[in-house]
């Protein structure tokens, strides 16, 4: 039994205004042919299919063509939900993507299913587990604090796996086949990257590894880098499979090919996912970062290296992305962010405690907050405008009154 365990699609991500369905798309002809070459009986996807619940039509249009296309080669496909997913926009194609060898699991109560090899044999009990909203899992209590509503919630969570596997044993019988389960949510320990957004937050952090019931594999999603979990080689996150933050580049991404022999887990390897977008990350001050851009003098590059640019500057940051913007200009580059480096705002911010609004004219305060917000030019731009204009009407009203 071979599967190959994917996660964190985020099909419709807006990257800093920038789309990335050709990444998307990449990405899915090369899965489709992952699955094709290694002969894979089933694809696991735990969770975040779709970057938001309203996903834009070229996203839906990419989900379902990809259904269409990985049917014709025999393989089961297996989507769980995630945190940014809706559970009614899943739900909507779920029977009919039921006939078109996809098992659909939006929300918590689908019991353990038979996944069967591309022979039509069983080849595994499939523990089909989405991201567990509290409200699917716990029933209210009035009272509790803070701890003790964690705790409950911990409980749940945990009572949940345990059930799903104890119905998978029960399930398979006197079969020796393996049990996967699945998962969407943080464990105590995951390194996170800046595009994961929190959840359960204020009641739960993190699950602990040791909670998981003695499933064969444990296939989890959420986490955006590759790692093992508690040093269990059959408890992973297998991360994104394109960097959706800057802090994600330069990290190898891919999917993991996990293969079951005589009923137990024999090995996982990671198939790496191609590069179709480079992003890169500079650093320092000016004139480091005019050094480092002078890498790709001369190079044809395509499409452009999409950067984030942190410089170390006391300069107005307006100031700095117009001498940033002449200074790439030539470059097969295209410059997405520029901030200040972390010192540098922290620094900017103790200044700021020091300085009373008295000091300060509306403009000023209006710029200096401005510089803090990490948006495009264009933006930057327009908001400018729109306070300018905000500012005329309140004057003529003062002159009028």
């Amino acid at each position: 039994m071979r599967i190959l365990h994917t996660s964190d699609w985020h099909l419709g991500q807006n990257f800093y205004s920038k789309s990335r369905a050709t990444e998307h798309e990449a990405f899915l002809h090369w899965l489709l042919d992952a699955a094709r070459t290694h002969e894979v009986d089933a694809i696991i996807v735990a969770g975040d299919i779709f970057d938001t619940g309203s996903p834009p039509s070229y996203a839906r249009e990419l989900y379902n063509r990809f259904v269409v296309n990985l049917q014709q080669t025999g393989c089961h496909l297996v989507i769980v939900a995630g945190n940014h997913d809706s559970v009614a926009t899943l739900n909507e194609s779920r029977d009919i993507l039921a006939f078109l060898n996809t098992t659909v699991v939006a929300s918590a109560g689908h019991a353990p299913q038979i996944l069967t090899k591309r022979d039509g044999t069983p080849g595994a009990v499939l523990c089909p587990i989405p991201f567990l909203r509290p409200r699917d899992i716990v029933q209210s209590q009035a009272g509790l604090s803070g701890g003790e509503k964690q705790q409950h919630l911990l409980q749940a969570i945990t009572d949940y796996y345990q059930q799903q596997y104890a119905d998978a044993c029960a399930l398979r019988g006197d079969n020796a086949l393996p049990v996967i389960a699945t998962g969407h949510l943080t464990t105590v320990g995951a390194s996170k990257s800046d595009a994961v957004r929190d959840i359960y937050i204020g009641t739960l952090d993190a699950f602990p590894a040791q909670n998981f019931p003695p499933a064969d594999y444990i296939a989890l999603g959420h986490i955006h880098r590759a790692q093992i979990i508690g040093g269990c080689e059959h408890i992973r996150y297998c991360g994104s499979p394109i960097p959706l933050s800057f802090d994600e580049t330069g990290k190898a991404k891919g999917v993991h090919l996990v293969t079951f022999a005589d009923g137990v887990l024999s090995a996982v390897e990671t198939l790496e996912v191609p590069v179709t977008q480079p992003l890169a990350v500079l650093k320092g001050h000016l004139a480091d970062i005019t050094d480092q851009l002078e890498q790709w003098r001369g190079q044809e590059q395509h499409p452009p290296v999409w950067l984030d640019i942190e410089i170390t500057t006391d300069d107005y940051l307006q100031d700095m992305q117009r001498k940033i913007q002449a200074l790439t200009e030539d470059l097969p580059v295209e410059v997405l962010l520029v901030r200040r480096s972390r010192e540098q705002r922290e620094k900017i911010l103790l200044g700021a405690q020091r300085e009373t609004l008295s000091e300060l004219s509306v403009e000023e305060v209006f710029a200096r907050r401005l510089a803090h917000e990490e948006i495009d030019e264009e933006k930057r731009a327009r908001l400018n405008t729109l306070f300018s204009q905000t500012l005329h009407a309140l004057n003529d009203e003062e002159e009028n009154a």
